[in-house]
């Protein structure tokens, strides 16, 4: 079950030394097409229901994932068909967009750790406190000795969220400027997907290159052994879910997770169960 390379061919190196346009958002590895890989898909996704479980139940940690990508990547399609498979009880997303007036009086952060997981808990964040690093510096809204400074900042947050029991995965979602507007045109031919569309969709596009190397910036600069980033060819849906339900499912396993002993006597419950059962009250 377990795939370690997966983690190593996606994992960001921690010597700053990524280049985004290096890497191939079309890759799919050995495998030809959807069908392919559904069977491997599915096993991945019972796999993460039984250890999210068990991370439920332990009660001592917790996992956030963080998701980050251009428009049209599939933050909402990743959720969906690889981390929806988990138990709702124990799964949150929260979603980022423009901050509140509340939010944008307090520091870029505050926002973000209120909403971070609790013991226990898996939660996923859908676009994150990393905007503060990307949207801002692309449209010039904070001064760039703002921006960088937020670098160490970012990195102090995430440091302290591991030290506490927190686990971190951060996900790039990769795509072409190409595959991009294919996306956007099926969008807009297809009526169940015209409330995606926004005017941004269109006019963000000339910033491509700027986010391009935001995101280089930003993906090299938070890199952690404790919070890694990982960038995931995207082109390929199918290969996206591939991907991201193996690097969490490795990093759940790897936590060598146990259900916690009993608190009350199991011998003497069963004894008591026992007896109900053969109508002795």
């Amino acid at each position: 079950m377990t795939h370690k390379a997966y983690c190593k061919q996606f994992q960001v190196p921690l010597d700053g030394s990524l280049n985004l346009a290096d890497i191939d958002p079309d890759f799919k590895g050995h495998h030809e097409n959807k069908a392919a890989v559904q069977d491997e898909i599915a096993c991945y996704a019972k796999r993460m229901q039984e250890l999210q479980y068990l991370l439920y139940a332990e009660n001592r940690r917790s996992l956030l994932i963080v998701l980050q990508a251009m428009d049209a990547a599939g933050k909402d399609g990743t959720i969906r068909h690889v981390l929806g498979y988990m138990n709702p009880q124990g799964c949150r997303i929260a979603a980022f967009k423009v901050p509140s007036v509340e939010e944008a009086a307090h520091d870029f952060l505050w926002r973000v750790h209120r909403r971070a997981p609790a013991r226990g808990e898996v939660v996923v964040f859908n676009r994150s406190h990393y905007e503060d690093v990307l949207v801002t510096r692309v449209h010039k809204r904070i001064e760039k000795k703002i921006w960088q400074a937020r670098y160490a900042q970012i990195n102090a947050f995430e440091k302290l969220l591991t030290e506490n029991g927190t686990h971190i995965l951060k996900f790039f979602l990769h795509i072409s400027a190409d595959e991009q507007l294919q996306r956007f045109h099926k969008r807009i031919k297809d009526p169940a997907r015209h409330w995606k569309i926004s005017e941004s969709d269109y006019s963000e596009r000339q910033y491509w290159e700027n986010y391009q190397q935001a995101y280089t910036d930003t993906l090299n600069r938070c890199n952690t052994e404790q919070a890694p980033w990982y960038v995931i060819p995207a082109n390929h849906k199918w290969f996206r879910n591939l991907a991201v339900s193996r690097i969490v499912v490795e990093t759940l396993e790897g936590l060598n997770m146990q259900f916690p002993e009993a608190h009350v006597d199991i011998k003497a419950i069963r004894r008591k169960y026992h007896r109900l059962a053969n109508g002795h009250e």
